[in-house]
């Protein structure tokens, strides 16, 4: 099994902080293109990208329009962006992250939820006991998906468990997560419904009213969204601002050499200490339930 690392560039908790990937080798890669969609393709085991550890706030993404595709903080409106805490959650109520080599085409209207696809790599919530590392690339076991329908986009999120925690030889099914972790399900709900009213925008929808589709659903919902990124990558698809420059697929049209991956690493500034975590973030936000 292929071995993951990284190196960080800025300072946490600053809009130049940037974690670049690695392979074994310790060559530089893209997360999102260079890191297989599969895990163990005979078992349905993906791979997943840790974007934010459970438990906390700053909204750090891989960076899709970034060469490289490093993890980095979303910002808006100048703003180093951290999700509120809606009660009763508390930052990021699972191990936030994605699924590399997939691709939710904005230009492609989704035939079970009417909308296209949110320009982002498959979003997975992963709901093992152990708190993950930002970067930190683990194998996951998919038991079902929710459809979320943000501001009009598609934004499946996957619901998972990493095959190394404890209990996973106890989870198949999305209903096993309903029947071990009772109320987790209609937490997560809960959470992407609110989680950004606290922005002044309005509850999020979704499709087949909320209610979660099984494992095999999602896994075909996964490898559509495979078929998509290779449109992408071997540029059959217009991806727009999507970038798309990679390391270890040389048919690709955007390969590139690690010289060239070295240059894009060392443009953004070496390491540094931390900067502070503002103290509203730690707030918790209220408001009566539509």
């Amino acid at each position: 099994m292929a071995s993951y690392g990284g190196e960080e560039r800025g300072c946490l908790n600053s809009l130049e902080y940037r974690l670049f990937f690695k392979d074994d080798k310790g060559e530089y890669i893209s997360p999102l293109h260079d890191i297989p969609m599969y895990a163990d393709a005979h078992k349905n085991l993906f791979n997943m990208v840790v974007e934010v550890p459970r438990w906390t706030n700053a909204k750090m993404e891989i960076a899709t329009k970034d060469p490289l595709n490093p993890i980095k903080q979303d910002v808006k409106k100048g703003k180093l962006r951290y999700v509120a805490n809606v009660f009763p959650h508390k930052g990021y109520i699972w191990n936030y992250g994605a699924i590399p080599q997939t691709w939710e085409d904005p230009g492609h209207k989704d035939e079970n939820t009417g909308c296209c696809g949110d320009n982002d790599p498959v979003d997975v919530c992963e709901i093992g006991s152990k708190v993950c590392s930002r970067g930190e690339v683990i194998q996951v076991k998919v038991l079902g998906t929710l459809a979320l329908i943000d501001e009009g986009e598609t934004d499946w999120k996957v619901i998972a468990i990493n095959v190394e925690d404890p209990e996973a030889a106890s989870y198949e099914t999305i209903d096993d997560v309903r029947r071990l972790k009772p109320g987790y399900l209609e937490a997560t709900v809960d959470w992407f419904r609110r989680y950004k009213v606290p922005d002044g925008k309005p509850e999020n929808k979704f499709a087949f009213n909320g209610e979660y589709k099984d494992k095999e659903f999602a896994i075909d919902i996964i490898k559509s969204t495979h078929d998509c990124w290779k449109a992408l990558i071997y540029k059959k698809k217009d991806g727009g601002e999507m970038n798309c420059t990679n390391a270890t697929l040389s048919d690709s049209p955007f390969h590139c050499n690690q010289a060239t991956a070295k240059t894009i690493v060392d443009v953004v500034p070496v390491c540094g200490p931390a900067n502070p975590i503002p103290a509203d973030v730690d707030k918790w936000f209220y408001y009566e339930k539509k």
